[in-house]
């Protein structure tokens, strides 16, 4: 009971500086979402016009069968990963940098967690600023960097004010993307015969299948490893895996087959511009809208890293809202200046990196679950353990066994070597009780306490 005045202490704070969406706590059941709002949050992640490329780039080197195959196996390869993490994630209602503190890292390897998701994530918000100013000033004209900033500081308000704003923008974009991208594929595609597309040799080089799926599977394997993020909201297991599977269809199925159909009528991989010239002003906003919604996840993301971060290594509860727009405006100036398209070959590194972390929580959480019985034991009453293990030496060392793996063996899918290795290694020396955490740490009264007093408004809601 000693909780509540705390509680209440802090949301004047929070109503200040946005929401702070239990950065450092459980998210209670009341406090989530209904079906239909967290599926609309699912598939404005399949909404991008990159994706229609990706489709047309596999296109072009393979025919549509072997497309077909290809993101078959990049699409179970996410869906198995997104739900063992991501049901980790519900029942818990904890993001992957808190979880990882008592599920397979320990306080202070999840810090270590933290800081590489939140590096890798907020890095990318910035390319993926750049590549919206850039696109906007070809197609509008002005300096790009004007609209870097323009975009950064949009998609920086929206995500100060946490997830119940960005379902809403989810409920307004992703209807109108769809609805818009069908139209224009219609438009282009119907005095061309299908059939003919389907059964048309791939018009390019060759590209492998394993190549193919590497493309597929590896892209999005980050947002598949911080997918508690998103599903901590989520009130029933089957709904995360309902609404990731319908995600995982959309996205490769309908969205990347049909670039892969795209690619064969022009050729190329260029076809934005299908998209782009018959849907006019509108569908430029449109698209511009999609690209905004997938990229306040890694400014979002990002935040709730850098706030476990801080808590664990300077021991200061830090505002996710403020850090949001720490983050923001320091995303957003590197991509003004140029600066963050010289950091992807770093930032694709860390792309191997993570996937490991995704390994290790799956072995612990579902085959070892020798650290996770304080979520167990304090589940029901949605608070947090009142400790944690301090290090856990051996994840460590598996966690860079992997990512030497998926960066140094040339076969298969570097992403999926990595989190299988870390997966295998973690479940087998977990089993045989080679994992042990050392030390313990105390958590600081505010993150053992009960959740903060809810916010009453319905924005977003289901």
């Amino acid at each position: 009971m000693a909780a509540a005045p705390q509680a209440e202490a802090l949301a004047p704070e929070a109503k200040s500086i946005g929401s702070d969406d239990y950065a450092l706590s459980r998210v209670p059941r009341d406090e989530r979402f209904g079906f239909w709002s967290m599926l609309l949050q699912w598939l404005a992640q399949s909404g991008s016009i990159s994706q229609f490329t990706l489709g047309a780039t596999i296109g072009v080197g393979m025919t549509f069968g072997n497309a077909f195959l290809a993101f078959t196996l990049g699409a179970v390869i996410l869906e198995v990963v997104i739900f063992a993490i991501g049901l980790a994630g519900m029942r818990e209602g904890l993001a992957t940098p808190l979880l990882t503190r008592w599920v397979g890292f320990g306080r202070n390897g999840s810090a270590l967690v933290s800081f590489v998701i939140a590096v890798s994530l907020v890095g990318w918000f910035g390319v993926q600023n750049t590549i919206f100013g850039t696109s906007v000033s070809a197609l509008v004209g002005g300096p790009s960097w004007m609209w870097c900033v323009l975009a950064g500081i949009a998609i920086t308000a929206l995500v100060i004010f946490g997830f119940r704003y960005m379902a809403v923008f989810a409920k307004v974009v992703t209807p109108l993307f769809f609805a818009m991208v069908a139209w224009s594929i219609i438009a282009t595609l119907k005095d061309h015969s299908l059939s003919d597309l389907i059964h048309s040799p791939a018009p390019g080089r060759t590209i492998p299948l394993a190549v193919a799926a590497t493309a597929i599977a590896g892209g999005f394997m980050t947002g598949a490893i911080v997918a508690p993020e998103m599903t901590r909201y989520n009130r029933k297991g089957s709904h995360v895996f309902l609404q990731s599977a319908s995600s995982m269809i959309l996205s490769e199925y309908i969205v990347g087959l049909t670039g892969v159909l795209l690619g064969h009528l022009v050729r190329s991989n260029e076809v934005s511009h299908i998209v782009l010239s018959t849907s006019g002003a509108f569908g430029v906003i449109v698209v511009l809208m999609s690209t905004a919604k997938i990229n306040d996840w890694n400014l979002y993301g990002s935040s709730l890293g850098v706030v476990n971060f801080f808590q664990v290594v300077f021991g200061k509860r830090m505002h996710r809202g403020a850090v949001t727009i720490a983050l923001g405006i320091a995303g957003t100036v590197l991509s003004a200046v140029g600066i963050m398209t010289h950091f992807t070959e770093f930032l694709s590194i860390l792309g191997v990196a993570i996937p490991p972390i995704g390994g290790i929580i799956v072995a612990e959480y579902w085959v070892v679950k020798r650290m996770r019985a304080p979520l167990d034991a304090t589940r029901e009453a949605e608070t947090l353990p009142t400790s944690s293990p301090t290090w856990v030496p051996m994840s460590l060392a598996i966690w860079i066994a992997a990512f030497c793996v998926g960066k140094f063996y040339d076969g298969g899918i570097p992403a999926l070597n990595s989190l299988a290795t870390a997966f295998i290694l973690y479940s087998v020396l977990g089993l045989l009780g080679w994992v042990k955490p050392y030390g313990t740490s105390t958590l600081a009264d505010e993150d053992s306490a009960v959740p903060a007093a809810h916010v009453t408004t319905s924005v977003g809601a289901a």
